[in-house]
């Protein structure tokens, strides 16, 4: 699947892989709602929960206010507690994200995978950029740019019928990405030179072509395997898979089977 773009920054390229990592989510029900919602509600319930605990500090609270507040803050802390592992999680892949973008030059590949391990997976997107200029600071703020291709990715992974299989269990979402091998971030990656998922997996391929460069796509030669791409830095150093540390889990919810 082919989808072009008048430009390609690094900033546009994080609203796509973070804004299609929300979408697999979602529509493999492993979060109850889109995650622009959750996020919204999360905050909204801290929110509500600083504003109750300051009113209970006040001396002048009547009884009755106040084991009011009392119950309407254990009602706000349940909402937070069920979103917080995911919200912290989303968190740590959004600024690992940003930071291999960031400081790897000729940003081309990523890997999304779901299930619940990387190398047997149950599902794999495989997003692919090129006519970028990665390696320079970005402010990262979502554009009418960002926003464009983002709906084209997402009605592109509608066509396809994305997660029209689905698991009644919770999975993981991993990331992985190629950079040159002396790329060091510990914190949010480690290197995966030899990785390579089943290749029983055929993934669902993704490419990112700015219109205005003639630069060709980089394509997996292999149908469903990571192995035998071999790719170099200006430099000569060679691109290798990192995985990011930071997994999304998916929240158990209950679901309403088809046909019901």
């Amino acid at each position: 699947m082919e989808i072009t773009a008048n430009s390609l920054d690094g900033s546009i390229i994080f609203h796509a892989i973070n804004e299609i990592s929300s979408f697999l989510l979602f529509m493999h029900q492993q979060i109850p709602a889109v995650l622009q919602d959750i996020t919204a509600e999360f905050d909204s319930r801290c929110d509500e929960y600083k504003t109750l605990e300051s009113a209970l500090r006040e001396d002048q609270v009547k009884p009755a206010l106040r084991r009011k507040h009392a119950g309407e803050m254990r009602e706000a802390k349940r909402g937070i507690r069920r979103f917080q592992k995911l919200m912290h999680g989303v968190s740590n892949f959004q600024t690992a994200l940003k930071t291999i973008i960031s400081e790897t030059p000729r940003f081309r590949t990523a890997l999304l995978i779901l299930g619940g391990n990387p190398m047997r997976p149950q599902h794999v997107y495989e997003l692919s950029f090129s006519g970028n200029v990665s390696g320079e600071e970005f402010d990262f703020a979502k554009s009418r740019a960002a926003e464009v291709l983002c709906r084209k990715a997402i009605r592109g992974l509608v066509s396809e019928n994305v997660g029209s299989v689905s698991y009644p269990g919770p999975w993981k979402l991993f990331l992985l990405v190629k950079a040159p091998s002396s790329f060091n971030q510990p914190l949010h990656f480690l290197p995966k030179r030899d990785f390579k998922y089943s290749n029983k997996i055929v993934p669902v391929r993704l490419s990112f072509k700015c219109k205005n460069q003639n630069q060709n796509i980089d394509q997996f030669s292999q149908t469903g395997s990571s192995d035998g791409l071999v790719e170099s830095a200006p430099d000569g150093d060679d691109f290798i898979w990192f995985q990011c540390r930071h997994v999304i889990k998916g929240i158990a919810f209950n679901t309403v089977p088809e046909g019901e």
